[in-house]
């Protein structure tokens, strides 16, 4: 079982900056990914960033060359930098871990609200 804690969420203002993070703990796989997910109100859930243990990363188009991703993988921690955020970007971030074995399990965070407003 792998359990997901996120932090960081809060109020921004546009253009303004945050960075959220998510410890994993408990049975992580050497071969995973951690991602973040969002969901804007009364929309279905998109991917936001993805990054393996490998190091490959992939970003969803509405964040490319604002938010980065990036982990600690000595704390099994992966941490997203938010930046130039827009009302748009307001949303329940989630974390979320893929082990690779035998079968691929999957595991959520609680989620964190980020809401960009003046």
């Amino acid at each position: 079982q792998v359990q997901l804690v996120e932090s960081g969420g809060g109020l921004v203002q546009p253009g303004g900056s945050l960075r959220l993070s998510c410890a994993a703990s408990g049975s992580i796989f050497s071969i995973n990914a951690m991602a973040w997910y969002r969901q804007l109100p009364g929309k279905q859930r998109e991917l936001v960033a993805s990054l393996t243990s490998g190091g490959a990363i992939i970003y969803g188009d509405s964040v490319k060359g604002r938010f980065t991703i990036s982990r600690a993988n000595a704390k099994n921690t992966v941490y997203l930098q938010m930046s130039s955020l827009k009302p748009e970007d307001t949303a329940v971030y989630s974390c979320n871990l893929r082990n690779f074995g035998i079968n691929v399990d999957t595991y959520w965070g609680q989620g964190t609200q980020v809401t960009v407003s003046s």
